[in-house]
C-alpha cells in the first residue's frame, strides 16, 4: 500500500481497461506537485496489458460472471452491478487505509462509478460518458442489412442505458468527447455536458515522407499507391463489409494499388456473423479470393507501425455507423492523410466535404470508387486535403496545446467546488 500524502489533492482515475481515455491526463496530472494520482483498473485486464506510468495503478478483482438465469434485458445491467460491487469493495479497502480521493474521474459505461458516491460522499466525481443507446437515429436502425428485430430489441436497447442513467445521477460533472455523442443523451443531461475530446498527440501523429511499412516481404512507402483502412475490430459498425465488397472493383480499377487493412478479427460492436468465425471469413466467402500480394491484413500492430501505415497512405478510408467517433480518424487526419469517409453524423463534426476530406454515402460503393480514384489522380486536391486535415487537428484537437490544458482546468474547477 502506498503512503497517503495529505498535503496534495488526491486524484483517483478509474477505468476497467486502465488507462483508456485517461492515459495522457493521468500521466500529466501525476507530474504536477499539487496532485497525488492513483489509477484503478480491472485485475484481469491489467495483467493482459500492464501499464506502468510512474504512479500507483491498483487492480480491483475482476467481477464474477453473470448468473445463468438473468432476464436478457438485464444481462448488461447485472454485469455492471457486479463490476460496481467489485470496485466498491476495493474502494472501501482504500478508504479504510486512509485514501479518500478529492476527485474521482471514471468511465461511466461499465458500472465502476455506480456506488462510489455512497463510499466517498464528499468526493467530486467526473464521469466520462461516451454513448447513449437509442432505437432511432443512431447505430441500431442505420444499416438495413442488420436492422433490429421489433419491440423486443427496442426494449432491450432502452434498458442498456440503465447504468448510464444511474451514473449520471451521481456525477458532479459529465464529460463527452464530441458534440454529437453528447447530443445522444437525454436533453436534461446533454445540455449540461462538458464537450472535450481526449486529444491527439500531433507530435507523434505527424506526416513523414520517408515512412516505410514492411509486410509479407513487401516494402511499402509513400511513393506506392497505398490505400489504408483502420479499425480496432473488423466489423460492420466500422464499414468493414462495405470495404470488402468494394475491393474487387477497386483492385481492378487501380492495378497499382495496394490495400493495407489494420484490425483484429474481433467484434467489439454489433453482432458476429452467423456461419463463420469472424467477418473477414464471412466476407471472403462472399466476394471470393483476393490477391494476397495486393491486399494485406495486418491484424493488431504496434503504434509505431500503425503510424507508418497512415504516413504512407495515398488515400485513407473510414466508415462508421452513427456511433462513437474513432480515434483513428483523427490520428489519420493528424498524419496528413487524404481521407474518404462516410457521410455520417459523428464524421461531419470533424470533416467538411471537399475541404479537409471527402464525404460519401456509407452504402454507395460506386461513389466510394469514384472519389478514391479522383483523389488518387488529382494531386493538387490530394495535397490540399492533407494539409487541411492536419490543420484541423492541430488547431482544434491538439493534445498538448488544447486538450490537456482544458482537461486540467476541468479538474481544477471541480477541486475548487469541493
Amino acid at each position: 500500500m502506498f503512503p497517503v500524502d495529505r498535503t496534495k489533492i488526491k486524484l483517483l482515475f478509474l477505468h476497467q481497461n486502465f488507462p483508456g481515455q485517461f492515459r495522457h491526463l493521468a500521466i500529466r496530472a501525476a507530474t504536477l506537485s499539487e496532485y497525488q494520482v492513483i489509477g484503478l483498473g480491472d485485475q484481469g485486464n491489467l495483467e493482459l496489458r500492464p501499464f506502468q506510468p510512474g504512479f500507483p495503478v491498483l487492480p480491483y478483482p475482476s467481477p464474477k460472471k453473470n448468473s445463468e438465469h438473468a432476464h436478457h434485458y438485464l444481462r448488461g445491467t447485472e454485469k455492471a452491478i457486479r463490476r460496481g460491487q467489485a470496485v466498491g469493495r476495493f474502494a472501501l479497502h482504500l478508504k479504510n487505509r486512509g485514501f479518500i480521493p478529492d476527485l474521482i474521474v471514471g468511465h461511466a459505461a461499465w458500472g465502476e462509478m455506480l456506488f462510489l458516491r455512497d463510499i466517498f460522499p464528499d468526493s467530486r466525481m467526473i464521469g466520462y460518458f461516451e454513448f447513449y443507446y437509442q432505437p432511432q437515429g443512431g447505430d441500431v436502425d442505420f444499416d438495413p442489412e442488420f436492422l433490429f428485430n421489433g419491440l423486443d430489441e427496442v426494449c432491450n436497447i432502452r434498458t442498456q442505458n440503465t447504468t448510464h442513467l444511474h451514473s449520471l445521477q451521481v456525477c458532479d460533472l459529465t464529460w463527452s468527447p464530441t458534440r454529437w455523442q453528447a447530443s445522444r443523451f437525454p436533453a436534461v443531461y446533454a445540455d449540461r455536458m462538458t464537450i472535450l475530446h481526449d486529444g491527439i498527440d500531433t507530435r507523434s501523429a505527424t506526416p513523414r515522407a520517408d515512412a516505410v511499412f514492411c509486410i509479407g516481404g513487401h516494402v511499402l512507402t509513400a511513393q506506392d499507391e497505398v490505400i489504408t483502412y483502420v479499425s480496432r475490430g473488423l466489423e460492420p459498425y466500422r464499414g468493414f463489409h462495405q470495404l470488402m465488397r468494394l475491393l474487387p472493383d477497386l483492385l481492378k480499377k487501380r492495378p497499382r494499388a495496394r490495400v493495407v487493412i489494420v484490425g483484429e478479427d474481433v467484434v467489439y460492436y454489433g453482432k458476429p456473423p452467423v456461419e463463420h468465425r469472424n467477418w473477414r471469413e464471412a466476407l471472403l466467402a462472399e466476394i471470393g479470393p483476393i490477391d494476397s500480394n495486393r491486399v494485406f491484413f495486418t491484424g493488431r500492430v504496434s503504434y509505431r507501425d500503425y503510424l507508418a501505415i497512415l504516413q504512407i497512405s495515398a488515400v485513407h478510408l473510414y466508415w462508421t455507423y452513427p456511433f462513437v467517433l474513432s480515434w483513428s480518424l483523427l490520428e489519420a487526419m493528424s498524419t496528413g492523410c487524404a481521407i474518404v469517409a462516410s457521410n455520417t453524423p459523428p464524421v461531419r463534426e470533424v470533416l467538411e466535404d471537399g475541404a479537409n476530406g471527402v464525404l460519401v454515402n456509407f452504402f454507395d460503393r460506386s461513389a466510394w470508387l469514384e472519389q478514391i480514384t479522383r483523389i488518387l489522380e488529382d494531386q493538387p486536391l490530394n495535397a490540399a486535403l492533407r494539409a487541411k486535415a492536419r490543420a484541423t487537428i492541430v488547431e482544434g484537437y491538439d493534445l498538448h496545446a488544447i486538450a490537456l490544458p482544458r482537461q486540467l482546468a476541468m479538474l481544477q474547477s471541480q477541486w475548487k467546488l469541493r
